[in-house]
């Protein structure tokens, strides 16, 4: 029979096959094991934000969950647009910081995406943004102390970031480990659970919105909440950013949608929890 003669919900079935594939091509992911951390503060910081929580964390209970080994590359946010499930970004036409369209960019991770472009993303993967909790754990990889490496401050060595001293095909300039731009991602070494780009790269858009007073007032509880707010949670510092932006504990926050130009610096990685 030709695919002409095909009954239409075969056909149907046949599409939805081929979205689905198209979303789970070469996403690979890691598993956090269920357990408590400390959140928060490292004992050894003495330059924390008030909105990190106390020095030496806040214990958070954390239930299992995978989390993608790698930030979401251009060539993975394009197959979404592909599939329609996902809004065109802010491209390299528009702005040559942004690396969707741009020459040689499409194992770089996605930047210039707002809050619901990366929400749709990882909801088309049939998954979602982490929780800030699972997020910081993942980044920890069984460590307390400032980064996973320690105590002593990010460094080109560490992470793509601008780290005032590394210079590279710029003159003068020292973002992205003095290129001007991100990295190919998995530039620089995995932590202890085996995941890229935690720190530095581009900073990750987290599921909650943000709370001053999360870590002791609302995550012992409910790592999901608060359930409404004005502001979204950001992780891990990016390219553009100094030591002080990629500790474990440092927290940001933007308008989940707004104008693109704020989002220069911000991707996506995403977690499942299906077991």
């Amino acid at each position: 029979m030709s695919v002409a003669r095909l009954p239409f919900i075969l056909l149907k079935l046949i599409l939805l096959l081929s979205l689905y594939s198209q979303s789970s091509a070469a996403v690979e992911q890691v598993s956090i094991p269920a357990g408590s951390f400390h959140m928060g503060c490292a004992s050894a910081d003495n330059h924390c934000q008030k909105d990190e929580g106390p020095r030496g964390g806040v214990e958070i209970f954390v239930d299992t969950f995978s989390i993608d080994r790698h930030e979401a590359s251009v060539a993975d946010y394009r197959r979404c647009v592909t599939a329609g499930a996902c809004s065109h970004p802010k491209d390299f036409n528009r702005n040559h910081y942004c690396n969707y369209d741009a020459p040689g960019r499409d194992n770089h991770p996605l930047n210039c995406v707002d809050w619901q472009q990366a929400n749709s993303y990882c909801q088309w993967r049939g998954g979602r943004l982490a929780y800030e909790a699972e997020w910081e754990k993942a980044a920890r990889a069984g460590t307390n102390s400032r980064y996973p490496w320690g105590n002593h401050d990010a460094t080109c060595k560490h992470a793509i970031m601008d780290d005032q001293k590394t210079k590279g095909l710029i003159n003068d300039e020292y973002d992205g480990c003095g290129n001007d731009q991100t990295w190919s991602r998995g530039s620089r070494p995995a932590n202890a659970y085996g995941l890229y780009d935690m720190h530095g790269g581009v900073a990750e858009w987290v599921n909650n919105w943000y709370e001053p007073t999360s870590h002791s007032d609302i995550y012992p509880q409910d790592i999901s909440a608060p359930k409404t707010g004005v502001r979204k949670v950001i992780r891990g510092g990016a390219w553009d950013e100094q030591s002080e932006a990629l500790t474990s504990s440092s927290r940001w926050a933007k308008p989940p949608t707004g104008h693109p130009s704020l989002y220069g610096s911000n991707g996506i990685r995403c977690v499942n929890t299906k077991r």
